[in-house]
This record gives structure tokens, sequence and C-alpha cells, in this order.
């Protein structure tokens, strides 16, 4: 009896493997972290066999803590951090190369190439994308020009690309014996190779990147019936289970935060902090340093846009103070600290770990800590890292209401952040509007989970799941006006001090 709908979300730290029922309730969850490889600086990588080993262990656990099998699911959705780039030998399955993390800068020296010969304003309009180190198609020219006998093997149509969502979807259809090569428009919005009108692998793009098109992935719908397969019988699930959805990671948390409505909104916190406005059927392009993508589609509907704001180094900043600093020992514990202070004695950290996103896009930016006297200490830079977080989402907020002319009355916020409940509070102070945190937070994966049951008829269609979105708890503004305004100068002081630090061709 299928009750259950499973969600595989393969994030950028993390694998997890998540169970919902129909009132989109968590019945059960497996986690696992997996190695972060930065082999210099400004280089992050991960190891593709070591996420699909995770990936099929979560799948295995997160059954059996629950004594559920296959025949419980009717579907199962995938989400995944996008851009993220992983080249690998269709015969045998095994990577050329570590997975290149869309937090890495090596591609500097492409995206610098690129602006100098006047594309960027091409590869801007077709893709919706600023050229940027953060996007796929300059880590996989990186792969091809750098890795032997990957471009051989390209033009042979024994190299296969995919971001991880094509990744998981390969080994769980089959891998070498017979796995589907496919992607969503979603995934494929954010590799600087898709055209946005078309929703297929543009020829001009691809020139540009020089990427034989026989490695790339068929681009389908975020949500169709079977569309991207069964998983193999020998696989994780031990059994033939509809793969119905798959939903990169920001879309979908929206479709999760149930934003199908233009002008809805929702921000994610993780490794990074990603904020989309839904604008509809009508593609919006960017005049303040936002993304145009692909929000999802749904069979064959037609797509939705959205505008995005992606920030690279949010809850990955809370991490860095715990691994490299070791002044926390776990993310909890950031808030606890923080909170010995009652403001950040002048302390400004700003996170440009891999540059800056949105809205600013340089990559010649790093991090830096401003501010600092003998009065400082480490409760003052926890909560600096906390008030970057929020300061970063303000940045963002500010350029999408330039570009769409929408004021937020709300703020819908998911993502593991969100459980620091003094972040969440700056938050609402620096906006100067109230943050809704969901009962489920884990909207990624509930987004994924609603894509493959809408596909397969779990739940009849979106009016439906209205019914589940229930509010866990709502943070209103406490400071004044004056302080908001203040406290984002200097900010905004803090962030001229990172520009022009890295030579782009470094």
């Amino acid at each position: 009896m299928t009750r259950y709908v499973g969600a595989i979300d393969q994030g950028t730290t993390s694998t997890r493997f998540m169970v919902f029922d129909h009132g989109g309730n968590e019945v059960t969850r497996w986690q696992l972290e997996h190695e972060q490889i930065m082999p210099r600086a400004g280089w992050v990588e991960h190891n593709p066999a070591e996420i699909w080993e995770r990936t099929s262990t979560v799948i295995k656990t997160a059954l059996a803590h629950a004594d559920l099998t296959a025949e419980d699911l009717a579907a199962v959705g995938v989400t995944n951090q996008r851009e993220t780039t992983i080249v690998w030998n269709r015969r045998t399955g095994r990577p050329f190369y570590n997975a290149i993390v869309w937090q890495d800068t090596r591609t500097n020296r492409i995206v610098g190439e690129l602006e100098r010969a006047g594309h960027a304003d091409t590869i801007r309009h077709k893709s919706g994308l600023p050229p940027a180190t953060y996007f796929s198609g300059g880590k996989l020219r990186w792969i091809l020009e750098n890795v032997p006998g990957v471009r051989e093997a390209a033009e042979r149509g024994d190299a296969l690309f995919g971001t991880p969502d094509t990744w998981v979807l390969w080994n769980l259809t089959g891998g070498p014996r017979g796995g589907h090569h496919v992607t969503d428009v979603t995934n494929a919005s954010r590799t600087m190779l898709m055209n946005l009108e078309t929703l297929d692998w543009d020829d001009e793009l691809l020139e540009l990147f020089g990427v034989p098109r026989a490695m790339l992935p068929e681009i389908r719908p975020s949500v169709h019936p079977g569309l991207f397969g069964t998983t193999s019988a020998d696989g994780p699930f031990q059994a033939e289970v509809p793969i119905a959805g798959v939903v990169g990671d920001q879309q979908a948390a929206t479709v999760g935060q149930l934003c199908f409505r233009p002008g809805e909104a929702k921000n994610t916190y993780g490794t990074g902090n990603f904020l989309l406005l839904n604008t509809g059927e009508e593609m919006v392009r960017s005049e303040h340093g936002l993304l145009t993508t692909v929000a999802y589609q749904f069979g064959e509907q037609r797509p939705v846009y959205a505008l995005e704001g992606s920030i690279a180094v949010t809850g990955s900043a809370i991490q860095w103070l715990r691994d490299q600093l070791g002044i926390i020992s776990g993310a909890a514990q950031s808030e606890s600290l923080a909170r010995q202070v009652d403001d950040n004695g002048g302390v400004y950290f700003v996170p440009a770990f891999s540059g800056l996103f949105a809205p600013y896009w340089r990559s010649d930016a790093r991090g830096v800590i401003v501010g600092l006297s003998r009065y400082s200490n480490n409760a003052h830079l926890a909560r600096a890292a906390l008030e970057a977080i929020c300061y970063q989402t303000r940045d963002v907020v500010e350029a999408m209401q330039a570009d769409s002319g929408v004021r937020l009355d709300v703020l819908r916020v998911d993502g593991g952040v969100t459980a620091n409940e003094l972040c969440m509070q700056l938050q609402a102070d620096f906006l100067g509007v109230p943050v809704s945190r969901p009962v489920v937070s884990e909207t990624t994966a509930l987004g994924a989970a609603y894509a493959a049951g809408l596909a397969v008829g779990f739940w009849k269609d979106v009016d439906e799941l209205a019914q589940n979105w229930q509010e866990s708890k709502r943070w209103t503004p406490t400071s004044s006006e004056e302080q908001r305004e203040r406290g984002y100068a200097r900010w905004k002081k803090a962030v001229a001090r990172t520009l022009d630090w890295v030579d782009v061709d470094d």
C-alpha cells in the first residue's frame, strides 16, 4: 500500500532521505555528511562516489528505521545542490574527476576571458545568468581542458556531464547498465548552457564554452509521472519505484513553501542563502544583479519563472567558525555564544569566501572581518556571523524590490539556520518585515516530495497542498528604522572593503 512519498535531498554538505505522509508530515529521515575537499585556496570539491554511497545508505537506513519498504512509496522525488559539476564514464560509472562544487572559484580566468571577449550580454540574455564562477558551464569547460582524456571521451559519447541530480538519477536507474541520463529544467537553467526561452541546450552557448552536446543530459519538466524512470531492483530501494519529480534545491523549497502565485517569495537558509520570487510565466530580466531562472515546470504546462538572489556563504560561515576557527562546537552554540553580547561591538564579518554573489557578482572579493578592537571577543564574532546572514539577505531583498516593484509583506523562511531564533529575530529587525517559519522547515525535501506526489496523483493539485502549510513561528521587527539603517550603512562599508582583493587571473 503506497501511503507515502520519498525525497532524496543531495545537498552541499550532506545527503538525506526523507519520507512524508499525505499531510506533508515527516515520517522518517536519515542524513549523512560527506567530505568537503579543498585542495587549494578557492577550490571546493566532492567525491561523486562518496555522494552515491551516502545516497544509498540514507535511503536504506531511513526505510529500515521506520520499518518501511519500497512498496510503501507512491513515488520518489529528487532535489539537489545545483551548479555542482560531475563528469563520469558512461561505460564504467567512474568519475573522471571530483565534483567541482558551486562555491569553487577556479574558473575566474574562463569567466574573465568570456567577459573580455564581449560575450557577457549573450550569456546573460540567453541563460538569464551573468558569467560567473558559480555556474556549471565554466566548471565543465575547466574539466574538458584540464583533465586528460575527458574531451576525447566526450566527443566519443563516453563522458557524461550532470549536476548531482543527474548523477544520482543515473545511478538509481541502473548506472552503466542502462541508467537514464536526464535532468530537469530547473537544474539545466543553472548551467549557463540552456536557453531560457526554448528550454533546450543552446548551440551558441555550447560553442562559447566548448562543450560537446553529446555529453549533456536530456532536459525534462520538473514534474511528470514516471518521466525520470524507475529505480532499479538491485539498487538501494530493492524494487522499482517511480522517480516522478526532480527539482533543484532552491526551486524545490519554493514548491515546498507553496509559492505558486506571482509575487510570492521564500528564503532558504542553508550552506548559502537563496531568495526566490515567483514571477509567473513572465521572464523578468534583472537590472539589479539578480538571476532569471526557471522556478518549475509541471508536465506539459508552460514553465514558471523566478527572480533569484543567490548568496554563497551563510550557514557555511557558521560551519567555518566551528571547523576552521574552533570557537564553537556545533551550529547551535553559535546562538548561545552570540547571545552573550547585546550587539556586535562594532564588528562586521563579510564571508566572501567564494567572492560575492548577488547582487554584486564580484569574484575578486574575499572575506573580511572589520571593526576589531581590544574589546572584541568570540561572542562578537559569532554575532557578526549571524548578522552577515541577515545583511546579505537584505542586499538581495533591496535588489528584488527594485527589479520587481514588489515590496515584501512577510518573508517565508526555511532551512537549517531557521532553528537559530536569534538569527531569525535579527532578520526581521534588519528587513523591517515579519519573518515566518513553517512547521516543516526542511521544505527543500518536502518540495521534491510534493513534485513527485503531484505527478502520480498522491496529491491531486496545489490547492490540496495548501492545506498542509502551517506556521510554526513568526518573528516581528523590534528595532527602530534609525537603528536598522545605521547598521546597514556600516555593513555596506564593510562590503566595500572586500572588493579588488584577488586579481581575476590569480
